[in-house]
């Protein structure tokens, strides 16, 4: 201990320290020396959390049963007013305070209220029993309105502290509730004002989670001035939280048709939820949750219910299904495209801080899974396609998650490295990828013809080395060490995998040119399956297109058309030549052996080209990801029963060899 304080070291000055120096804050005087401790700082988030108590306590009335109206006025002079149609606050004497009414007592005390036993609300957001008090004390001016028993009483407050004493104003008939104006202390807050857009989005945002209440909103004019915010508006919606998920994803494309939505009621009246979730065919998901109408966004208990409930249920399903695969989907698959809203109201209710950005109710975990899961499981036994859908959905991120992690791709390319292209490529000049595209094409032989037929500006073209490797069967191992498929991806420029950024693809189309045989079919159907395995969100934004060269040209009298395959032959013939009329026809045996301007002509010049685009339909995920299994993946017995239950199907001709 004495080298505490040795040499070299600085000796603290010596003060005295007594019992007078120990200072007792009384009533709500810590509130105002440290509101962080009370609501977060003194921040705009802050300023507005004193709205959101004031609010959650007439919540707390309606979801009690004991309200169904609420009005939220936004003042001039940065006053907020909110009133119910509840109970009102009590208002005669308090047992423990005979000289102070339960009101006073209520909003001059820390952890006072009528949240703790039980008796007076089922569920409530209040734990704490500050929330009322902490926005008297930090407000400059409260002023407040019972209506109660056919009386108004009247008080007024200043930083915490009664101004008047409680008045009773009078007789009051088809009245009743509470009414609570406030307005910050700018001593606390500054010149920090309350925005109305945000107080709007509280007000939608709690009559989304209680349909059983409609909230009045109004503030004056000039304050939504240049916003989208209404001055006033009525909000009440019935359908919950499914009306406003629908408005969230609104004009977004999903991979379910219709939403899981739902209520659930906890045993021996422990509380409920609600719930409304669906998946979005690409793009960021969101998970919003609150417990008891107060926001949550940090999650907590009932969100990991949630998250049990539905992927423990979809494993169930993919092992019902004998779809092995199912077992790799995590809650990072399913929950990374989810949009969804969960809402709980439980029983004393247990969050991580005053400002209950998190629910720790113990509980609240295995009562929301339990309501949740039996939902769910119905909800994908009725109706399978969608099941399978989902499922396949996941499965999908699932794969692409794993091979992310496994993968040692290209590093992203720095400014001072000068960017790497295959030596194969035929680049165009153009430097914006806007209306270029980059032809895939099989072979040197076909690349040739192609690279002369192109337009040098915007065209270019990939000859690559015959058939391609299957990804679909392959392991990430030979997809990494394959060099015509890393040719392929340096020069599309996007990446892969958790590398992928469309922003850098360098072309505005990638199109497919294989022969119109069965071995350019082949090709065109392996290198379908890599953009499907490897880059479906090219596929899902419409950048990959087949090209369509013909199989046939029909000659006769100078005058030539071109047929796509056999059946096209005797329609072309049909309807431009007579039927005793002699016609040459001749079969390109490939890309390669077409001359240039032939290929220009037919296949490569937008204005006479046809081209497919390449799609994948959210509604056929299922039936997609099982064909390119059947077709495309690791067990040949599923591509033979797909052979004997296809095959009565197939209108098979006999040709002369």
């Amino acid at each position: 201990m004495n080298d505490l304080f040795g040499a070299g070291r600085v000796k603290p000055a010596a003060t005295s320290y007594t019992a007078a120096d120990i200072e007792v804050l009384e009533g709500l005087e810590p509130v105002r020396r440290r509101p962080g401790m009370y609501i977060g700082g003194t921040d705009e988030n802050a300023l507005h959390h004193l709205a959101a108590e004031i609010i959650d306590n007439a919540m707390d009335e309606a979801v009690a049963g004991h309200a169904d109206r609420i009005e939220v006025v936004l003042e001039d002079g940065n006053f907020l007013a909110v009133r119910d149609n509840g109970r009102g606050i009590p208002v005669d004497p308090h047992p423990k305070f005979p000289k102070l009414s339960a009101l006073e007592v209520i909003l001059t005390t820390l952890h006072s209220g009528g949240k703790f036993s039980g008796k007076a609300y089922d569920t409530s957001g209040g734990l704490h029993g500050v929330g009322s008090s902490v926005v008297n004390a930090l407000s400059e001016t409260m002023e407040v309105e019972v209506a109660r028993g056919g009386a108004l009483f009247r008080q007024s407050y200043s930083r915490g502290k009664p101004t008047t004493r409680l008045k009773r104003e009078g007789e009051v008939r088809n009245r009743r509730g509470t009414t609570i104006r406030f307005r910050p202390d700018p001593d606390i807050f500054g010149r920090l004002q309350f925005r109305a857009e945000r107080l709007f989005r509280l007000c939608r945002s709690k009559a989304y989670l209680y349909r059983g209440v409609e909230i009045r909103w109004r503030c004056a004019p000039a304050l939504v001035e240049g916003t989208d915010t209404p001055a006033e508006a009525t909000l009440h919606f019935p359908g919950g939280l499914s009306d406003f998920l629908a408005t969230a994803i609104e004009g977004k494309a999903t991979v379910v048709p219709a939403p899981f939505a739902g209520t659930g009621e906890f045993p021996d009246s422990a509380g409920r939820c609600e719930w409304a979730v669906t998946w979005l065919d690409g793009g960021e998901g969101f998970l919003s949750t609150y417990a008891n109408t107060i926001p949550t966004p940090q999650g907590g208990t009932h969100e990991a219910g949630l998250r049990n409930a539905l992927v423990k249920g979809l494993r169930a399903y993919g092992d019902m299904k004998k779809e092995r695969r199912a077992g790799n989907v995590t809650a990072e698959d399913l929950f990374g495209g989810m949009a969804g809203m969960l809402s709980v109201f439980v029983r004393d209710p247990q969050f991580q801080g005053q400002t209950k950005d998190r629910l720790t109710s113990g509980d609240a975990q295995k009562l929301t899974e339990a309501a949740i899961r039996d939902h769910f499981d119905h909800w994908l036994a009725g109706a399978p396609a969608l099941a399978d859908n989902l499922l396949a959905w996941a499965i999908e991120r699932a794969e692409e998650r794993m091979r992310r992690r496994a993968e040692k791709d290209t590093p992203r390319k720095t400014a001072t490295r000068k960017l790497r292209l295959p030596g194969k490529l035929a680049d165009c000049s153009k430097e914006s990828s806007q209306g270029t595209e980059i032809f895939l094409v099989e072979g040197d032989s076909a690349g040739g013809s192609a690279k002369q037929a192109r337009d040098r500006e915007t065209q270019a073209v990939l000859p690559l080395r015959g058939k391609i490797l299957n990804v679909a069967s392959a392991s990430a191992e030979k997809l990494r060490q394959n060099q015509e498929l890393r040719d392929l991806i340096e020069a599309l420029g996007c990446g892969v995998g958790e590398r992928f950024d469309i922003a850098r693809l360098r072309y505005g189309r990638v199109v497919i040119m294989t022969d119109a045989d069965v071995d350019g079919a082949h090709i065109a159907a392996l290198l379908m399956t890599f953009f499907y395995k490897e880059l479906p969100e090219l596929v899902r934004q419409g950048k990959v297109f087949l090209a369509q060269p013909p199989l046939y040209r029909l000659q006769s009298g100078g005058k030539s058309v071109y047929a796509m395959d056999d059946a096209d032959l005797e329609r072309q013939r049909k309807k431009h030549f007579k039927a005793n009329q002699k016609v040459e026809v001749s079969r390109f045996k490939g890309l390669g052996e077409m001359p240039p301007a032939l290929l220009r002509e037919t296949t490569m010049q937008p204005a006479r080209r046809t081209l497919l685009k390449v799609v994948l339909p959210p509604e056929e995920r299922a039936r997609t990801a099982e064909l390119m299994e059947a077709l495309m993946g690791r067990r040949p017995e599923l591509r033979f029963r797909f052979i004997q239950e296809n095959a009565a199907s197939l209108d098979v001709e006999a040709v002369d060899a």
